[in-house]
């Protein structure tokens, strides 16, 4: 991944409800709005969450009312599931991510040949999935949910010692929706200045200007949840953007990124039509004779800014003019 870009993943996660043909029209909206790519989850209720597991507020309070094993067994897909939503993805030119939460399932996504791993909050403590996907060698996007620093350089730590494969951190807050007032996007900086690695978002935060601002702070990622309506039962949703909206932020996401620029302090292209209307330059302040030494009271700094700059003004005093100037008529070198 550029720097010069940033990297829209639309997450679909379970948006799809089980439902395999759900998940093909988030695909399908996920291209029309524009992301580089569209993400799923990939997973084994019996491996994830034993029978005891209970719901995170943000699952009850979406109307959930299966325990979370349960929960999570409606909403696995099989392989050849996979395989279709891969196969739809790269018809429409999106690149097809899945996060996985168990070994089985990140060896699953890499007989898929994913072109790289993305890594949820939840599984920053998990060093054997960590050290799992990291020795296939594939790059990794790394979601902190729910961490402090010392807990994501421990996570680094175990992905460096076994894999140099290009690596992405994400700060993230792992609420549905997240409070904006809890987001702490500067954590993201953070993060980039402590680790010496790429960082970017992924936003559980309604709305699109979060993740907007993540981008004019240097994300190179950006991760948020796509469904194709909020109102649909199901644990995400509510924190989702609907289609429209997704194309939205992609758009201003688009924008920001076009702005950063490379950084250098230096007229832009278009500018430079606009300089000589701009700014100034030295003309003579009333009508002065041939073999004239210049004095201040001699000069102005009118527009247009052709001749002589005024920046130079304090080089002129005491130069003789070779020639009459009337008032108003620029002062160029070779008056002098």
């Amino acid at each position: 991944m550029s720097r010069a870009s940033v990297f829209i993943i639309a997450e679909a996660g379970v948006n799809h409800n089980g439902d395999p043909a759900l998940a093909e029209k988030l695909v399908d909206a996920a291209a029309a709005a524009g992301a580089d790519a569209v993400k799923f989850q990939t997973f084994r209720a019996e491996s994830l969450a034993s029978d005891a597991a209970p719901l995170a507020p943000y699952q009850s309070a979406a109307g959930v009312r299966d325990g979370q094993k349960a929960m999570l067994a409606k909403l696995e897909l099989d392989e050849a599931a996979h395989r279709r939503l891969q196969a739809r993805a790269k018809k429409a030119g999106l690149e097809f991510l899945s996060t996985p939460f168990d070994a089985e399932s990140a060896d699953m996504l890499e007989r898929l040949k994913v072109p790289r791993f993305k890594l949820p909050s939840g599984e920053i403590t998990n060093k054997g999935l960590i050290e799992h996907v990291a020795r296939k060698g594939l790059p990794v996007i790394l979601s902190t949910g729910m961490s402090d620093l010392d807990e994501v350089r421990r996570a680094v730590g175990w992905i460096r010692a076994v894999s140099s494969a290009p690596l992405t951190v994400l700060h993230c807050v792992t609420e549905y929706p997240a409070p904006v007032d809890q987001v702490n996007l500067r954590a993201m900086v953070s993060m980039r200045e402590a680790l010496g690695l790429p960082v970017g978002y992924s936003d559980h935060t309604l709305g699109t200007e979060i993740s907007v601002a993540a981008a004019a702070l240097g994300a190179v990622v950006i991760e948020k949840h796509l469904t194709l309506d909020r109102a649909l039962p199901g644990p995400d949703h509510a924190a989702s953007l609907e289609p429209g909206e997704f194309a939205e932020m992609v758009r201003q996401i688009r924008a920001v990124s076009s702005a950063l620029g490379d950084g250098v302090k230096k007229p832009a292209p278009c500018e430079e039509k606009n300089r000589a209307a701009a700014r100034r330059g030295l003309v003579a302040a009333r009508d002065l004779p041939a073999g004239r030494a210049l004095t201040r009271e001699d000069l102005a700094a009118k527009r247009p800014g052709v001749g002589i700059s005024p920046a130079e003004i304090d080089r002129v005093f005491g130069r003789t003019l070779k020639r009459a100037l009337r008032r108003d008529q620029p002062l160029t070198e070779d008056c002098l």
